[in-house]
């Protein structure tokens, strides 16, 4: 059974406003990279259109099944069965009641990867050492937010990696699943809110970089409740590769590895009211 989000993992964390900068640094081009359109998700809803991309870093069977229902037009008229403000937004389901799945083997959960020396991981802060298993390192590899071991332990590593995982900031993309760890299909969710107890929980694979705000106007039910009908549908869902290049829309992120980037966490960490998370640090677009 595919059922929805367990519910003993819902303890809510909602990320601290961003003050408005006052000055916000000028990005230079070579501050922003086009993504791979193989790894971009057009998703077209009842609400409006949101854009994912993709980490096929960080769980690349997830990322590959995902590219595999796109191009099949499975996505294609399905509801977001369950919704809960403050929390995420599902869909993905051909049975729209969280009980259905593609017809593809359900994937090994890809809950944590692998981070080696050469990966673009940029570090946010370090945490104090103790709990969580030391992995103490937090940081962006690419446009997720993820948390890691210490670089340090790569050199006693048999493959000179140390393991890290996702974090479901607002914005983050994850694979639904049922009790079992290795039963995530094709059911997905938007998060509306931050979530730290689903870390290393389940597997994180995209970040919405576009339409955040349509992901959380998506009509919601609630905790105990399902959406009554009618229910908000992904209308399509398309790789960006996918889409005729008349349709296409220019994309360009600003890179994570970035100067330009620095100083934008610099001054955003300066205009908060509260101290900075890295839930909290927004990575801008360009959509055209």
């Amino acid at each position: 059974m595919k059922s929805a989000l367990i519910a003993a993992v819902l303890t809510l964390t909602v990320a601290a406003p961003v003050a408005a900068l006052a000055a916000a640094p000028t990005l230079a081009p070579t501050d922003w990279r086009t993504p791979n359109p193989d790894d971009i998700l057009v998703i077209d809803t009842s609400q409006g259109r949101v854009i994912v991309e993709m980490a096929p870093q960080l769980a690349p069977g997830h990322v590959e099944r995902v590219r595999e229902l796109a191009k099949a037009h499975f996505y294609d008229g399905l509801e977001f069965f369950r919704v809960i403000n403050n929390f995420m937004a599902q869909t993905g389901d051909p049975k729209n009641d969280g009980t259905g799945s593609s017809e593809a083997p359900d994937l090994k959960a890809e809950f944590e990867f692998r981070r080696g020396a050469k990966d673009p991981f940029v570090m946010f802060e370090r945490l104090p050492a103790g709990g969580d298993t030391g992995v103490t390192e937090v940081g962006f590899y690419g446009n997720m937010a993820v948390r890691t071991a210490p670089g340090l332990q790569m050199m006693a590593s048999k493959d000179g990696k140390v393991t890290g995982w996702g974090l479901f900031c607002k914005g983050a993309v994850g694979a639904a699943r049922g009790t079992n760890p290795d039963s995530a299909n094709s059911q997905f969710f938007l998060m509306r809110a931050t979530y730290p107890s689903l870390n290393s929980q389940y597997t994180a694979w995209g970040r919405v970089i576009s339409g955040q705000a349509v992901v959380e106007k998506i009509k919601a039910g609630t905790e105990d409740d399902p959406v009554t009908p009618p229910r908000d549908v992904m209308k399509t869902v398309r790789l960006l590769s996918d889409l005729p290049e008349k349709e296409r829309p220019k994309i360009q992120i600003v890179d994570t590895r970035s100067p330009g980037f620095k100083a934008l966490v610099e001054a955003q960490k300066a205009a908060a009211k509260a101290p900075l998370t890295i839930c909290d640090v927004e990575i801008p677009a360009k959509v055209g």
